[in-house]
């Protein structure tokens, strides 16, 4: 292997170092069990030599009893269940001596580590460890929760050092908590770069839970292979060699043996119990178990703990979005709820000041930059990538480099953006905070050369405590504040949306009463306008005197009836105008007994021997009973009046039921109307050419049809002049109609 250098740090393949630690050996066999790879050491415990094992069955080589054979085929069974995902084990003794073989399958290879299964713990661990555990989980502190489990993972393992490592969002680690032997000084509070472990590494320590260094001076065992197979990835070998990067890097602290358990949460690596020794130590695979125990409980508490914290803090955040919520939910702009109120955009997270850009205008609410810097940020916030609808960082001027000019008020930023296609935001800034790191020996990796020319790394010259002044950085956001963000943004395009769609409610209204009012305009200065003349001409021939007292008597008689027209004309707009305003009181109503009685009604009224009415099927119908009446009224009333000189006049009311309305057609044999006149009857003040010999002011179809939209129904006819007419009403099933509005 060739030597470590600076630039293969980051790419170092540390999961097939072809070589593992010493302190134990390893064979791996294929699918068929053929042996492919042997450590070299193997020799120093079984007398035999790694060569001669190559190639051969397991089944061939005599190193296992028969009780072993079964327990190992056994635990084969269940790595190809798990996959590597679990390690299994068994006891084994060679040469008097106790291992623990520890079977995994991966990548199509069973690896067998052989470890000594003597440990270096004297004491009864399984009670160690039932008081260990009962002790963690008794703090509900988080500090003294870490504290608490480096103290007790110290008594376990008997290290000289043990740590509690957190990482941070950038990779680099920081000690929390810290349980040490006197002699040593204390590194609590140290800051490590991200390259001391290199994103390869904390990967694989989300794989392997545990993982143990037992001696950093010892010389690693070689894997031998047949020289055509590939290296074998040893990702889930408790015996894996080690980086020599990561070995000159224990060195450099003097640190002779090394054990860390992972801190997991969700899934991701939250840091490590990092343990180390400063003279060799061997930690058996029981002990080793036991301790990835401790690291399990922790590392559900710590998520426990940080889940009841941020809980904590998203209440109060919730509370922030409802309060500006209610806001929204009053007749006032956006903008308004949103800046203008005693609660704010700026009170709903932890900043200093926040900014709303919408409809290209920028409203502002506390200390925020000037109004340039803004406009410019939201141009390039536009331009970058925004695949998740938002930005956050507590290092802006790294990706804006004009922020470091707005330090005071701008160093962090959580930008959200209102919509995907829109360049709107909601904005939240916050000043920079100086904060000092202190680190455990200056963050760089130095290459050396030694005096044997022979080049190695060293992390740091030295590990004395160097401390760094950390500018143009805010507090960091947090998820929950994030989430409450994203909370208010859904709540603004909701309450937008809301407006919007009120907006176009109002409009289609307005429509409508601009229409009524053409419409109204149109019945004044056409339609009131003939009885008018009327009126203007006959009062002008009286006001001469020309005429005697009986012709004076005749057109007042006539002036007296266009009034009474245009009071009648006025009357019927008025019905027109009132049919769409009037609020409805639906309910079921029974259609039989209210067509009889309009029956009965219009047989007296139309004084017409040879009319027949028929009512057949009437099925219930919902909505409002007086305006309902008033639809089956004006049908049927044109109905008879129509078909008056036909012999006999027939008009039939019939019902139908389907599994979604009703539909009512009402047919006469009168005098029908023309088809390209089917729409245009509906219309106010329109009447079929045909019924100009009928009194009738054209307004009833016109209230019938805005009845029926009112209800959600419809009326459309089938009819030929000379032939009669039908006119079918549709209305929605009662019991399928949620509401009338």
């Amino acid at each position: 292997m060739s030597e470590p250098t600076l630039d293969n740090c980051e790419n170092e393949p540390i999961h097939i170092p072809g070589s593992i630690q010493s302190h134990g050996f390893l064979i791996a066999v294929d699918e068929a069990f053929t042996i492919r790879y042997c450590s070299e050491n193997i020799r120093f415990f079984l007398d035999i030599s790694a060569p001669d094992l190559l190639g051969k069955k397991l089944s061939e080589i005599d190193i296992f009893d028969q009780k072993s054979n079964e327990q190992l085929f056994s635990l084969i069974n269940l790595a190809d269940n798990q996959n590597g995902s679990g390690q299994q084990h068994f006891r084994q003794t060679f040469n008097d001596r106790h291992f623990n073989v520890v079977v995994n399958f991966h990548h199509k290879h069973y690896t067998f580590d052989f470890e000594p299964a003597d440990g270096g713990l004297e004491q009864d661990i399984q009670t160690l460890i039932g008081r260990s555990l009962s002790e963690i989980l008794s703090d509900s502190n988080l500090n003294r929760l870490l504290n608490n489990a480096a103290s007790q993972i110290k008594k376990i393992i008997e290290y000289d050092r043990v740590m509690v490592y957190k990482f941070h969002d950038d990779g680099h680690g920081e000690v929390v908590a810290e349980a040490k032997i006197d002699e040593i000084e204390s590194w609590m509070g140290l800051h490590y770069p991200a390259s001391d472990i290199p994103k390869q590494a904390r990967e694989l320590y989300k794989i392997n839970l545990v993982r143990l260094i037992a001696d950093v001076h010892s010389t690693p065992a070689a894997l031998v292979t047949d020289g055509k197979a590939v290296p074998l990835d040893l990702t889930h070998s408790t015996l894996r060699a080690v980086s020599p990067i990561h070995i000159q890097y224990l060195k450099n602290m003097g640190v002779a043996s090394s054990f860390s358990v992972s801190i997991m949460d969700h899934g991701k690596l939250w840091g490590l119990i990092a343990c180390h020794n400063y003279t060799p130590r061997f930690i058996n695979f029981r002990e080793r178990e036991s301790a990835k125990l401790v690291g399990q409980v922790l590392s559900s508490a710590i998520s426990f703990r940080e889940q009841e914290e941020d809980q904590h803090h998203a209440v109060g955040h919730r509370q922030a979005v409802e309060t500006i919520t209610r806001y929204l939910l009053r007749n006032i702009a956006v903008e308004d709820a949103l800046i203008n109120q005693d609660y704010n955009l700026k009170d709903v997270l932890d900043c200093k000041g926040a900014a709303f850009y919408f409809e290209n205008t920028l409203h502002v609410t506390g200390d925020v930059p000037d109004e340039e810097f803004i406009y410019k940020l939201i141009k390039w916030l536009d331009e970058k990538t925004y695949a998740d609808g938002y930005y956050m960082s507590p290092r802006l001027s790294e990706d804006f480099d004009l922020a470091k000019h707005h330090r005071l008020n701008a160093s962090g930023l959580l930008a959200c953006r209102m919509g995907k296609d829109l360049n709107e935001y909601m904005l939240w800034f916050r000043p920079e905070v100086k904060s000092t790191v202190k680190w455990a020996g200056k963050p760089e990796k130095i290459q050396q050369v030694n005096e044997k020319g022979i080049l190695h790394i060293s992390p740091r010259n030295s590990f004395q405590e160097w401390s760094e002044q950390v500018e143009l950085t805010s507090l960091a956001w947090k998820k929950h504040e994030l989430d409450a963000a994203l909370s208010l943004r859904d709540e603004v395009n909701y309450a937008i949306s809301r407006k919007a769609t009120e907006l176009r409610i109002i409009n289609e209204k307005l429509r409508e009463a601009y229409a009524e009012l053409d419409t109204f305009s149109y019945t004044i200065s056409h339609d009131l306008k003939n009885p008018l003349a009327t009126i203007r001409s006959y009062a002008q021939l009286i006001k001469r005197g020309l005429m005697d007292t009986e012709k004076n008597i005749s057109m007042a008689e006539r002036i007296e009836k266009g009034t009474e027209k245009m009071q009648a004309m006025i009357d019927e707009v008025l019905a027109y105008s009132k049919a769409g305003q009037a609020r409805l009181e639906t309910k079921a109503i029974n259609m039989q007994r209210l067509l009889e009685e309009l029956r009965h009604d219009l047989l007296v009224s139309a004084n017409n021997p040879n009319l027949k009415i028929e009512i057949k099927e009437s099925p219930e119908i919902y909505g409002d009973e007086m305006m309902i009446l008033q639809v089956f009224s004006n049908l049927m009333g044109n109905a008879v009046k129509y078909s008056k000189k036909s012999v006999p006049s027939l008009v039939s009311v019939t019902g139908i039921k389907s599994d979604n309305e009703v539909v009512y057609a009402i047919e006469d044999n009168g005098i029908g109307i023309p088809k390209d006149q089917h729409t245009s009857i509906f219309e106010l003040f329109a009447r079929a050419t045909a019924s100009n010999e009928f009194e009738g002011s054209g307004v009833g179809l016109s209230i019938v049809k805005r009845i029926l939209e009112k209800h959600n129904g419809n009326i459309w006819l089938d009819s030929q002049p000379g032939r009669g007419s039908v006119f079918f009403v549709s209305f929605k099933r009662y019991d399928s109609l949620h509401q009338l509005n």
